[in-house]
């Protein structure tokens, strides 16, 4: 995605498909490719805007990188063996840790409260929120900009979150022509991605999945009938849950 718009998220699952099989013939393994990848995002974002705009081809820009970052691993020496940690020692026999209060050697397990208890939201609120997010994920399931943006306020805000494994834009963008501008450029109409309304923080949202696999999972905040901002996850650690 660039400062100034969106790439589609075909696109950018592409590109960091491409890195990975770069790193992946260096290396063979999937860890230290995913270390490659992440490395290169954050020497890209590293450049600060004015070099970033000067890069003409992005891909070409990573590619490169992402060659030299395995070069790197590859000329790096060995690192020396860990010393073996100092065995624990015994606990003593009246350590009660992790206890109840009131309850010796009980483990106390928090239960946590709903997540609309956490929010604050009563269910007359969390009806109207599942009602608004449902015709935005329906906009964005029909591929309907208009519908998007008429349930967008006018203040509207999109957020992205790439973790730094995936290139999206570093700044927010703001106001509801910006925000489905992106929305529509990176989930609407992906070939090969399935978009679906589910449950996203025990909130209605929407997840899009690729091959069966979550690629993306969208929550909304909600003022009134109006969805206030979006937020997009597209970080793979974080859509593990979601697989």
């Amino acid at each position: 995605m660039t400062e100034a718009g969106a790439e589609s998220l075909a696109e950018m699952l592409d590109e960091r498909q491409h890195l990975l099989e770069i790193a992946l013939c260096m290396f063979g393994s999937d860890a230290t490719a995913d270390h490659v990848v992440q490395e290169t995002y954050r020497r890209w974002y590293a450049l600060d805007e004015e070099e970033r705009a000067a890069v003409a081809v992005p891909r070409a820009w990573l590619t490169r990188t992402a060659g030299s970052i395995c070069l790197e691993l590859v000329a790096a020496p060995a690192p020396d063996p860990a010393p073996a940690p100092d065995p624990a020692p015994d606990p003593a026999p009246d350590a009660a840790p992790d206890h109840v209060p009131g309850g010796r050697g009980t483990r106390f397990q928090p239960v946590p409260y709903p997540a609309s208890r956490q929010a604050g939201y009563g269910p007359e609120m969390l009806a109207r929120h599942e009602r608004v997010a449902r015709r935005f994920a329906s906009a964005c399931q029909a591929g309907d900009t208009e519908a998007l943006r008429e349930v967008l306020a006018a203040d509207a805000i999109v957020v992205s979150d790439g973790g730094g494994k995936v290139r999206v834009a570093v700044r927010p963008a703001y106001g509801a022509d910006a925000v489905a501008r992106v929305v529509t450029a990176l989930l609407i109409g992906q070939p090969g991605t399935e978009p679906a309304i589910g449950s996203v923080n025990g909130r209605t949202g929407l997840v899009l999945r690729r091959a069966g696999k979550a690629v993306a999972v969208v929550s909304v905040s909600v003022a009134g009938a109006e969805v206030t901002a979006v937020w997009i996850i597209l970080n793979p650690d974080k859509l593990q849950r979601w697989r």
